[in-house]
């Protein structure tokens, strides 16, 4: 591995793919992380060439990710923002460069390619870590908030969704396409942020049942999926991501002993980037009144039932977490582990959506015996 950055000098960013991931998420947090910059920008299209020298004048464009890794001492950090296959063999590659790599989710396609990248890592003693954005949306945050706070009570039941409606697959988009390798479908997609939301609320699940559909008459991949989780402590939690609903349910719901949450709308900040805004602006994160959730809740004898103000999203929070990991040695913000973890839920959804039946997790060891 590479010497660790001095902490007086600007920690220079290699961000590879220009596509929704890099040009919407990873680069423009990134140059709004004090103590990053965007250094480099790999792509070969031109059009994403031109917007890159566009919005990253003083950053190198590189046509091929092999740039990077002859000049290693170039930069502090990767960014791996492509398509789902290209997950495992760019991550591969910065780390046997020694440099520190952030994967957008999902880490890998596969248990085993998780597998490889974590025990590249951990061989050669460089730091990487996973996209999960959705960690730091508002919505969850609340959520989150509630729960720790047991303002519900015990919880009986917890809905999460990511619900669309595109009634036509996109031509020629590659997470419309059936080969596995290609990482296409919801399953992977949007379930990767649910599963990891809710095993960041309760753990480890137990079990899990699934239907996963093709239900678009041109679809090739899963486009109307469920996922059921049972955790310890008899908590159960339902998952839907699907592109087939014109009138989405509730974002979230959430039912316990003492009270419940309803949620609905998605997370401001991906349209927020999308529209020019960067977390400096006073209003970043932040929900008008209109689309906050509903509480209803009995706490120490006193009956709340009302609205309650959504936290504000926090997706620069990640970025934060990289910088302080890699000038001081903390912990990155996600663990692999986690997102080995989702990967692991995921496997076992497709096998229980073949077979018609629950399957069980295997429990883990416990590190301290």
């Amino acid at each position: 591995m590479q010497e660790p950055p001095s902490q007086s000098r600007t920690l220079r960013v290699a961000v590879i793919g220009y596509g929704l991931a890099g040009r919407v998420f990873h680069a423009p947090l990134i140059a709004a992380t004090p103590g990053f910059s965007v250094a480099a920008v790999v792509t070969r299209d031109a059009e994403r060439r031109a917007a890159a020298a566009q919005h990253f004048p003083e950053a190198v464009l590189l046509e091929s990710a092999d740039d990077i890794w002859q000049e290693p001492g170039g930069y502090d950090l990767v960014v791996v923002a492509t398509p789902n296959r290209t997950h495992v063999p760019l991550g591969l590659a910065s780390l046997y460069a020694g440099i520190p790599v952030v994967i957008d989710k999902p880490l890998a396609t596969s248990i085993e390619g998780a597998e490889r990248l974590i025990e590249a890592g951990e061989t050669r003693g460089v730091p990487f870590t996973v996209f999960q954005n959705r960690r730091w949306d508002g919505d969850f945050l609340t959520v989150r908030a509630l729960l720790d706070g047991d303002v519900l009570g015990k919880t009986l039941r917890y809905e999460s969704r990511f619900e669309r409606f595109r009634p036509e697959p996109r031509p020629g988009a590659w997470r419309e396409l059936e080969d596995p390798e290609e990482g296409g479908g919801l399953l992977l997609d949007l379930g990767s942020h649910l599963i990891d939301q809710a095993v960041q609320l309760f753990g480890r699940p137990l079990s899990v049942y699934a239907e996963v559909r093709c239900t678009r008459p041109t679809a090739r991949v899963d486009d109307d999926t469920f996922v059921a989780l049972s955790f310890a402590n008899d908590v159960q939690a339902h998952l839907w991501m699907n592109v087939v609903s014109r009138s989405p349910g509730p974002r979230f719901f959430i039912n316990g002993l003492r009270g419940s949450f309803t949620k609905k709308g998605l997370d401001p900040q991906e349209a927020a980037l999308r529209d020019g805004m960067r977390p400096c602006d006073p209003q970043w994160g932040q929900e008008p009144e209109e689309a906050w959730g509903r509480l209803s809740s009995d706490v120490a004898g006193v009956h709340f039932d009302g609205k309650i103000e959504t936290f504000a999203g926090r997706y620069e929070e990640f970025y934060r977490g990289v910088r302080d990991a890699l000038l001081h040695g903390g912990p990155m913000p996600v663990q692999p582990a986690d997102a080995l973890l989702t990967l692991e839920v995921i496997a076992a959804a497709r096998k229980s959506a073949h077979e018609g039946r629950v399957v069980s997790l295997a429990v883990q060891p416990d590190p301290g015996r």
